[in-house]
């Protein structure tokens, strides 16, 4: 963790915001990171006099030199977390201090300046206080929160920044796959790996989603929503999907997924989903798994159900693994009845249907 700040924020208030009726229209159907709130948070940094000058501000474009380093050199950092409307009108958001955490682990790996949490925690709190209207508070909607980092330092040469811009932006969110909740086939990427052992594969970064993109599209191309990646040193382990971890459900009960080994992404939801499982008993195993044993165990019966997890999705079901001249499982299988109960659990958690037994949820208005 860093040192905490006492960083005060200016505001400055939309003068021209989304006129009512045109914003309800949006919050009732506003699909996936389509539209965004009247508001967005700014604070900066320089090597001489650190994090400075937080603001709240209207939504609008930003203006880069373009020898901005983020242009040339990819330094740059995100996160992902959303805000949940509960039945009294309150809003909350969940476990945000794991993606501070996250942030700034990020920030350290991509040579950028860590925020400290408190300050990551009071932007969420800015941005969702001043558009507090654009929260849905109907099925499992929610206003997805995009934190990110950029070096904006106008230099060419090959170092890491001197001046940097943290910003947060904020878009009403409803069903990450346009089909909703259901079972999806998996693509298997053979010749592309998502990062390299030592890369920048555990840091939120978006040089990692651009190295997802091509197989992706070949993920498209034969039928699949998304696609699996091993890992990059033999191409037998699986690691995670473009944008989720993945979990195997064995017949007795336990889950299986990939340990962290630096190239993969460490979920708050995936963790979340342990320490869930864990609560009801069921064993929890954190190793290497070859897409061999994938393939092996639905064939033999020994996996009765596999499931990727992260924030935008929350949990999707996964009918089988698709690659060249194979499909491990069935693409018309139904969602395996743990999956669909872990993920009820959680959502209700999120939500405010069930009770907050670990201290999650954090209130922001």
């Amino acid at each position: 963790m860093t040192a905490q700040s006492t960083l005060a924020f200016r505001s400055l208030k939309s003068t021209h915001p989304t006129p009512q009726a045109e914003r309800e229209a949006i919050v009732a159907n506003p699909g996936f990171g389509k539209y965004f709130t009247d508001h967005m948070v700014s604070i900066d940094w320089t090597l001489d006099q650190g994090w400075h000058d937080a603001a709240l501000k209207p939504y609008g474009p930003l203006m880069l030199d373009p020898a901005s380093s983020v242009l040339h050199y990819a330094q740059e950092i995100f996160e992902g977390l959303k805000a949940y409307r509960h039945p009294d009108g309150s809003i909350w958001t969940f476990r945000p201090e794991q993606n501070a955490a996250r942030m700034q682990r990020s920030a350290t790996r991509l040579a950028l300046p860590p925020l400290p949490t408190d300050l990551f925690l009071e932007s969420i709190k800015q941005l969702v206080a001043a558009d507090a209207a654009w929260v849905p508070g109907s099925g499992e909607m929610s206003l997805y929160i995009r934190p990110f980092m950029i070096a904006n330092e106008s230099f060419l040469g090959v170092r890491s920044a001197h001046r940097a811009a943290y910003y947060v932006i904020a878009s009403p969110a409803g069903p990450y796959f346009a089909k909703g909740v259901a079972p999806v086939m998996i693509w298997l990427a053979e010749d592309h790996s998502r990062a390299a052992y030592g890369g920048t594969g555990a840091a939120k970064c978006g040089g990692n989603y651009a190295a997802s993109l091509l197989p992706q599209q070949e993920a498209y191309e034969n039928g699949c929503p998304q696609v699996l990646f091993l890992d990059s040193q033999e191409g037998k382990y699986i690691e995670e999907l473009g944008g989720m971890n993945v979990f195997l459900v064995l017949k007795d009960g336990t889950l299986v997924t990939p340990e962290l080994t630096g190239s993969i992404l460490e979920g708050v939801t995936r963790m979340s989903i342990i320490q869930l499982a864990r609560d009801r008993g069921h064993q929890v195993q954190e190793r290497k798994v070859t897409v061999h044993e994938w393939r092996e165990g639905i064939a033999s019966g020994e996996i009765t159900e596999a499931f990727a997890c992260g924030t935008a999705a929350v949990v999707t079901p996964i009918a089988a693994l698709k690659g060249r001249g194979f499909i491990a499982g069935d693409e018309h299988a139904p969602a395996g009845k743990l999956t669909m109960s872990l993920r009820q659990e959680l959502t209700d958690i999120q939500s405010g249907r069930a009770p907050d037994r670990h201290g999650w949820m954090q209130r922001l208005v």
